[in-house]
């Protein structure tokens, strides 16, 4: 096996890098884990979230979810608060505090991701946003399928 020509690692590495390259924002700069981050731009995004939407849009399972969640709820950028139509679950939302933090930081990052996809020319980057949305597409068809 060729790790070069491998899809499954070429597309997991590329994606840790890529990725690596935003933490070094919201991480170095703000002390925030990819996982913090993660939960602040949903929560940025959709004010209000459950654990299980948390856990399902994040490609985080349960346990690191919660522990992100609690780290942002000692940093005073969410509130967490138990589902009154179900117990088991909790809510999750930003804070006044948070909002801002995201407010100052998103820019930022996407400056940072902006600058790295601009080395793409035109035609690169539009093959790669439509390779991505078949891919996904793909992905959740197999899943469906597999199910």
């Amino acid at each position: 096996m060729n790790l070069d020509t491998y899809f499954p690692y070429q597309l997991a590495s590329t994606a840790e890098a890529f990725s690596q390259k935003l933490t070094d924002i919201y991480g170095r700069d703000y002390g925030l884990s990819r996982e913090e981050w993660r939960l602040l731009l949903l929560l940025a995004d959709a004010k209000e979230l459950s654990s299980l939407e948390l856990a399902r849009r994040t490609t985080l399972d349960k346990v690191q979810v919660s522990r992100a969640a609690q780290k942002l709820d000692d940093k005073g950028l969410i509130t967490r608060s138990v589902l009154e139509t179900d117990k088991r679950l909790k809510v999750y939302a930003c804070t006044d505090s948070g909002a801002q933090l995201f407010a100052e930081l998103f820019p930022k990052v996407e400056n940072q991701a902006t600058s790295i996809l601009d080395l793409l020319d035109g035609d690169e980057r539009a093959n790669l946003e439509r390779g991505l949305i078949a891919l996904k597409k793909a992905v959740h068809q197999h899943m469906s399928e597999v199910d």
